[in-house]
């Protein structure tokens, strides 16, 4: 089983699109990135379903149903149950069949077997509905038609599903080397990302990916790739790769949504270079608040009409990132380490101003690290270095 986790903003959908590609056979991005040693010599090639969870998905039972009937042209399961695939024959003994004969799977057909045909939707039943999919799948796609090695369901956004019991368990139940799974998400590690996990343990003990943010280098050849696709039309200098790759701190999210400020207003000022002066500008429209829509209202949002709110806010947001002693993430903020400035600045009450940046009703900007009191972490990494750059 594949797990991607990490942060919002560092990549996961993407790096998940191209392990899908990778299972289809385009080993494109590992020749790019220099792996081809790591490239078997015969490698597995899959047929593959991709889904995209949300949170009206409730349970894993709705997930399930959900991949039942998802007609996605390009990657929903449906579109691989073959017609003859969606009948099952239940074989019963007749006179001229041998003992047993119920117990094999055979031809439709064969002399000596009475038969009938069911729909392989079983009513009330979503999860048998599921396996016969996927069993008539591997058995009519993938082996018979296709001559693939197996069936490969990726899950991307699974963070999202507030009830995921039991469906660790059936995972595991039908993982097999016909059948794979691979779910992605945000989380500080695998227990956030499934909640059974001690279902599925062993089936993650090889295929988990704890997506970090980038490298300075690797943002930059975002912006690298950006210019190759304008074909000359449009040049960003190497300061301000520099500078854009330094604000991002990692967030390729972050350096896309900078970079397309960046071509929007070398537009308005008819230039195809992008030059300091470009960028300068991007960043006073930040700072005023003038970019980014949906960021400044969730920013208003959170500190509401407080200054003092707004002060805890951006010295909260300010504070040097630390490594934590479990993960090798980074992104923890520590309340105590900014009531020394909110006193210096005449904030005397913070801990009355930090139930708002708690709240789900206004955001939340801040959540808990429950194991340890005190310490809070941003929701969405992004928003922060948002408010890093807006101007008080």
């Amino acid at each position: 089983m594949i797990a991607l986790y990490g942060k919002r903003g560092v990549g996961k959908s993407s790096l998940l699109r191209q392990i899908q590609q990778m299972a289809l056979g385009d080993y494109t991005l590992a020749k790019k990135a220099g792996l081809e040693r790591e490239i078997p010599a015969r490698p597995r090639k899959y047929l593959t379903v991709y889904y995209a969870c949300d949170s009206m998905i409730r349970s894993g039972e709705s997930l399930v149903a959900r991949l039942c009937n998802d007609q996605d042209d390009e990657d929903g399961l449906l579109r691989l149950v073959p017609n003859d695939g969606k009948e099952i024959v239940e074989f019963t003994r007749s006179k001229e069949a041998s003992g047993g004969a119920d117990l094999k799977v055979v031809n439709w057909g064969v002399k000596g077997i009475e038969s009938s045909k069911y729909a392989r939707v079983v009513e009330s039943d979503v999860v048998q509905t599921f396996r016969n999919f996927t069993n008539s799948i591997i058995v009519h796609q993938v082996k018979n038609r296709m001559h693939r090695d197996s069936l490969l369901i990726l899950l991307d956004e699974f963070d999202v599903i507030p009830g995921k019991d039991g469906l660790g368990s059936l995972i595991k139940s039908l993982s097999s080397q016909e059948l794979k799974f691979g779910v992605c998400g945000i989380g500080h590690d695998l227990a956030n990302l499934v909640e059974d996990h001690a279902s599925v343990e062993r089936l993650l003990e090889h295929g988990a990916i704890h997506v970090k943010p980038m490298s300075d280098y690797e943002t930059m050849e975002i912006l690298n790739t950006a210019e190759k696709l304008f074909a000359g039309a449009l040049v960003f200098s190497e300061r301000v790769k520099y500078e854009i790759a330094k604000v991002s701190e990692g967030y390729p999210y972050f350096t896309q949504l900078l970079g397309r400020e960046c071509v929007a207003k070398a537009n308005q000022k008819d230039t195809k270079n992008v030059s300091m002066d470009v960028f300068s500008e991007v960043l006073d429209d930040i700072r005023s608040g003038r970019s980014f829509p949906t960021l400044e209202r969730a920013y208003q949002r959170a500190i509401g009409n407080s200054p003092d709110r707004q002060i805890l806010l951006h010295l909260l947001a300010e504070q040097p990132e630390e490594r934590t002693l479990f993960d090798d993430d980074v992104g923890r903020v520590f309340l105590k380490k900014v009531r020394k400035d909110a006193e210096d600045l005449d904030i005397q009450y913070i801990d009355q101003l930090l139930p708002r940046l708690l709240d789900s009703a206004f955001g939340p900007v801040l959540t808990r690290i429950p194991e340890r009191p005190g310490i809070y972490e941003f929701v969405n990494p992004v928003f922060r270095l948002y408010v890093r750059l807006r101007q008080l």
